[in-house]
């Protein structure tokens, strides 16, 4: 591998299962959490977009670092690549989509 690693940061969030890439994950300087921060979100330019995707950077495009609970962390994975990131129902394993907004009818 080149530059710096790449992690895979699987962790619990309000029921879901999320999944995002981060650069930097570390013991917290706060006891009990885990400090994710240089989260790396795909930079698409043209007619493909990943709603998930877009999610995700909506929610944390601005945060500099994650501090998340010990026990919500699943699995922290150095990997060689940035796959897709996702977000799951934690009961069924399901990939939560969020729907592209439907146009209204005039009534």
């Amino acid at each position: 591998m080149t530059g710096k690693p790449l992690y895979k940061i699987t962790f619990l969030n309000h029921g879901k299962v999320y999944e995002l890439y981060a650069r930097h994950v570390e013991s917290g300087r706060l006891w009990g959490f885990v400090e994710v921060s240089e989260l790396v979100f795909d930079v698409h330019e043209g007619l493909v977009v990943d709603p998930t995707e877009e999610r995700l950077q909506a929610e944390f495009g601005e945060t500099r670092t994650l501090h998340l609970p010990m026990q919500s962390v699943l699995r922290v994975e150095e990997v060689e690549k940035k796959r897709q990131s996702a977000i799951r129902d934690a009961a069924s394993g399901e990939a939560v989509i969020t729907p592209f907004p439907m146009p209204t009818r005039p009534r």
